[in-house]
């Protein structure tokens, strides 16, 4: 999901280049229409993909969508972050990145999280709790690591 934004088409670009689908929308515009739209694509065997802390923020925190997609659909949630340990960070709400030339990144990768289709108010919570948790994991890792990543001793392929 991406809003209609300048920024919004520059990382729906970026974003169909890893195979992912650009559904136009945020948490504050048009919420419904994407979720659907991310249904509509999931059903079609696409992979979807959130800014898991929305177009405003807070930074680093989750926003429920996920959790809802994933009840509707069956499909698992996952968390990933990407550290960077050289780039040009821009002055923006979430301080975007660009990496620079030749600079080290480290991705991890939660495990999965399946949300049952008839999970209620508390449940829907707690998952929602259990992807905060496993971004934070993910981001501490990630960022702790990024100096390490392309070490032969360093193991590549390893989700938390």
């Amino acid at each position: 999901m991406s809003s209609d934004s300048f920024d919004g088409e520059w990382t729906g670009r970026i974003i169909r280049k890893f195979g992912f689908v650009k559904v136009r929308g945020s948490t504050s515009r048009g919420a419904v229409r994407a979720l659907l739209g991310m249904r509509r694509e999931l059903e079609q065997g696409w992979a979807v993909a959130f800014t898991i802390d929305g177009p405003r923020g807070p930074r680093f925190v989750a926003k429920p969508g996920p959790v809802l997609l994933a009840r509707a659909t069956g499909a698992p949630m996952v968390a990933f972050h990407i550290a960077v340990d050289k780039a040009w960070i821009l002055n923006t709400w979430d301080r975007s990145m660009i990496p620079k030339p030749f600079s080290r990144a480290l991705m991890r990768v939660s495990r999965r999280i399946a949300v049952p289709e008839d999970a209620d108010d508390s449940q829907k919570e707690r998952f929602h709790a259990e992807l905060q948790a496993g971004l934070d994991r993910v981001r501490e890792f990630a960022e702790l690591n990024v100096e390490k990543a392309g070490d032969a001793d360093f193991p590549v392929w390893k989700t938390e």
